[in-house]
């Protein structure tokens, strides 16, 4: 979660007007606007992998994977997130010009701030998501996934042995080991130390 930004008295949807017109993003929840601060390399790395493997996975087909800058609507739950990586299959979400309201797939990247409000209140928010079949935490430092599958019942389920195989997500039909999804970061979950670009 940001910063909570000073005396801001919206609804949701006056919130969506005002945002749209801000530099900076912000998210909403239950009434509070909160800003957002700037991600460590080691989170936009993973993020960029992540959306960059799903990219590719879903060209050609009827669903497209976002990173960081569109916006998910739970309305049910009075909140508007900026997730890290989302796919939707959803046309009227795939027309959208920055609300998205249908997706399927949501991953969120763990750091130290953000850990407990991405397994709880965000995640509870998430669930109220009728489209939404998976929700995936990854913590760069751990080198760990969470993959959290709904069931046909509507219950959600730790997906454990996948996790430790890689990001399995079976509502795309994709894989990616978890190699792919840490690429570039050390076993620390740091970026790697690049050598200096060659100069003639």
């Amino acid at each position: 979660m940001g910063l909570a930004a000073e005396e801001l008295v919206l609804d949701r949807a006056g919130f969506l007007d005002w945002e749209a017109g801000q530099e900076m993003r912000h998210e909403f929840y239950r009434g509070e606007v909160f800003a957002m601060t700037g991600a460590r390399q080691a989170h936009a790395i993973v993020s960029g992998n992540c959306y960059a493997l799903l990219k590719s996975h879903l060209r050609g087909k009827p669903c497209r994977a976002f990173v960081a800058d569109m916006q998910v609507e739970v309305a049910a739950a009075d909140a508007v997130f900026y997730p890290d990586v989302v796919v939707t299959c959803d046309p009227a979400d795939l027309a959208a010009e920055r609300t998205l309201r249908q997706p399927r797939v949501i991953i969120e990247v763990l750091s130290e701030t953000t850990a407990a409000y991405d397994r709880g209140e965000k995640f509870a928010s998430y669930r109220q998501l009728e489209s939404l079949e998976e929700y995936v935490l990854v913590a760069p430092e751990s080198r760990g996934l969470e993959i959290y599958r709904r069931t046909p019942a509507g219950d959600w389920l730790l997906a454990l042995r996948d996790a430790e195989r890689g990001l399995i997500l079976p509502s795309l039909d994709f894989s990616a080991s978890l190699a792919e999804v840490f690429e570039d970061l050390d076993a620390d979950g740091l970026p790697l130390i690049l050598p200096p670009a060659k100069t003639d």
